[in-house]
C-alpha cells in the first residue's frame, strides 16, 4: 500500500524551530548505529572535527531509538546471517539494493523511532547528521512532516550506496569519494557533494623509527613484509581461509585482527597463524607496523589504511556491502579486488614492491588531502535552533498494529537464529523466509 504523506497532519513550524541569539550554544546531533564499528567510527571522527570548530556535539545510537528493543534484535539477526547464512544475506541484500523505498515493516519500525528521535534532541540543536541509513530514513520523514525544522545531513560512510541510504527529506548527502557521490546522485539523493573521509588524526604514514617501534610493541617480526588482515569488529567472513592463503603465498606474514571475536583469534593460533589479535585499541600503531592491508568489508578500516599510507586489497569479501564496496574501491583505483585465490600472491607482491602499490598509496593519501571534509558543509548548512515541540496526532491508526507486527517479526527471526542450528537446510530456509518477510512492500 502506497504511503500517503498528504494524510499526515503537518506540524506548525513555529512550534519546532526558532532563531536564538547568536551567543547561544551551537549544537549538532549525530545519529549513528552500533552495527559493527564503522558507522560509530565515522561518527566519532566527525564529532571530533565538529568539536574542534566550536560546536557542541550530541551522539545517539539509532538502535536505541527503535521501539521495543527491536534495534538490538535486528542487529543480532544481521550478525547471525553474516556468520551462518552469508548466501542468504547476499540474496536479501541484492533484492533490496535497488528498491525505491524500504519494505512496509521496516517503514513501521522507522515510524516507531520518530517520537524518540524528536524527544532526545537537545534545545539549541542546529543540524542533525546521520551516519546510518536507517537513521536517515527517520530524519527524512520528520523533515517531510514538518516535525524537524533544522537541516539534516547524511554522511555516506560506505564506498557503495545501497538504496536505503537515500531518503527524500534529507537536505544534503556527503560522500567520501566521487564514485559513491555519483551512485547517490543516480538514486535521486539531494545536494550530493564529495566531502572526503574522516579518520583519526593518528592514522598517518609511519616513519622508519615508528615502524620499528610498532613492530617491537606488538611482538611482530623486525624484518620482512607483514600483511594486516582485518575482518571488522565482529570478525566475520572466511578469515581463517584468507589468513592461511596469505601465509602460503610466502609473500608476506599474515597479522590478523579478529575484533571482538576472540574465539576466531584462538582458532587462528591453533591453525599456526602466530600473529592473531582480538580487539586492538591501537590500530594506528598496528598499521604503522604493517605493509599492506587485506580487508573484506570496505569500511572505515580501509579509509584509515589510506590515511596511513598502506596499499589495500579486498579479498574474500563478506556478502552485500562487502562486495559492492570492493567493486567501488577497485573502480576508484584505491584497492585491488582479488576474486581468484590464484592472484593473491602476485597482487600482494605488486602492492608491496611494484608501481601498483606506489600508485595505490598515492591515491589513498590524495583522497584525504584533496577533499575539505564534511565539517564545512555541515557548518554552512546549520540553520535554526531546534526547540522541542509536540508531535501532532496522526490519522494513520493502523500504524500501532504494524509496529507490533514488526517487533514480533524481528523477535521471531532472532529466535530462529539462536535456537535453530542454521547448518540444517530446513532451518536456513525458515530464517530466509522470515527475513524476506521483513522486506515485503505491502
Amino acid at each position: 500500500m502506497a504511503q500517503r504523506d498528504d494524510l499526515i497532519p503537518k506540524a506548525e513550524p513555529s512550534a519546532l524551530a526558532t532563531d536564538l541569539p547568536d551567543s547561544s550554544p551551537r549544537r549538532i546531533a549525530i545519529i549513528s548505529a552500533s552495527v559493527g564499528a564503522g558507522h560509530d567510527g565515522a561518527a566519532s571522527g566527525l564529532a571530533d572535527r565538529l568539536a574542534t570548530h566550536g560546536f557542541l556535539v550530541d551522539r545517539y545510537d539509532f538502535l536505541d531509538l527503535l521501539p521495543a528493543r527491536t534495534g538490538r534484535l535486528i542487529c543480532g539477526v544481521y550478525h547471525r546471517m553474516l556468520t551462518w547464512m552469508p548466501t542468504g544475506y547476499q540474496r536479501l541484500y541484492a533484492s533490496t539494493e535497488h528498491a525505491s523505498r524500504p519494505g512496509a515493516v521496516w517503514r513501521a519500525l522507522f515510524r516507531g523511532a520518530e517520537q524518540r528521535t524528536v524527544r532526545v534532541l537537545e534545545p539549541g540543536t542546529c543540524a542533525v547528521v546521520s551516519t546510518y541509513p536507517g537513521a536517515s530514513q527517520v530524519l527524512s520523514r520528520l523533515r517531510r512532516r514538518g516535525l524537524l525544522q533544522v537541516p539534516t545531513f547524511t554522511y555516506l560512510t560506505d564506498f557503495s550506496v545501497h538504496a536505503l541510504w537515500v531518503a527524500p527529506g534529507i537536505d544534503a548527502h556527503l560522500a567520501v569519494h566521487a564514485i559513491p557521490a555519483a551512485q547517490a546522485h543516480a538514486r535521486g539523493a539531494a545536494a550530493v557533494s564529495v566531502a572526503g573521509p574522516v579518520t583519526g588524526r593518528r592514522f598517518a604514514p609511519a616513519t622508519d623509527d615508528q615502524r620499528r617501534a610498532a613492530r617491537a610493541r606488538f611482538g611482530l617480526p623486525g624484518q620482512g613484509p607483514l600483511a594486516l588482515l582485518v575482518a571488522g569488529s565482529w570478525g566475520v567472513g572466511p578469515v581463517r581461509r584468507a589468513a592461511t592463503e596469505i601465509r602460503e603465498t610466502g609473500v608476506a606474514v599474515p597479522v590478523v585482527v579478529c575484533g571482538r571475536n576472540q574465539a576466531l583469534a584462538d582458532e587462528l593460533r591453533r591453525d599456526g597463524i602466530e600473529y592473531a589479535f582480538g580487539w586492538v585499541e591501537d590500530m594506528p600503531g598496528l598499521m604503522h607496523a604493517c605493509d599492506v592491508l587485506v580487508q573484506n568489508a570496505g569500511g572505515l578500516t580501509s579509509l584509515e589504511a589510506f590515511a596511513a599510507g598502506l596499499p589495500v586489497v579486498s579479498y574474500r569479501c563478506i556478502p552485500g556491502h562487502g562486495r559492492t564496496n570492493a567493486a567501488a574501491l577497485d573502480e576508484a583505483g584505491l584497492a585491488a579486488w582479488i576474486r581468484d585465490p590464484v592472484d593473491l600472491g602476485p597482487v600482494l607482491a605488486e602492492l608491496l614492491h611494484g608501481p601498483r602499490g606506489e600508485a595505490q598509496r598515492a591515491a589513498g593519501l590524495e583522497l584525504h588531502r584533496s577533499a575539505p571534509g564534511p565539517v564545512p558543509a555541515i557548518a554552512a548548512g546549520a540553520g535554526h535552533h531546534f526547540v522541542p515541540g509536540t508531535q501532532p496526532a496522526t490519522r494513520r491508526r493502523p500504524a500501532r498494529l504494524r509496529l507490533s507486527l514488526a517487533a514480533a517479526s524481528a523477535a521471531a527471526t532472532v529466535s530462529l537464529g539462536i535456537a535453530v542450528p542454521i547448518a540444517h537446510a530446513e532451518a536456513a530456509a525458515r530464517l530466509s523466509s522470515v527475513t524476506h518477510y521483513l522486506e515485503l512492500d505491502w
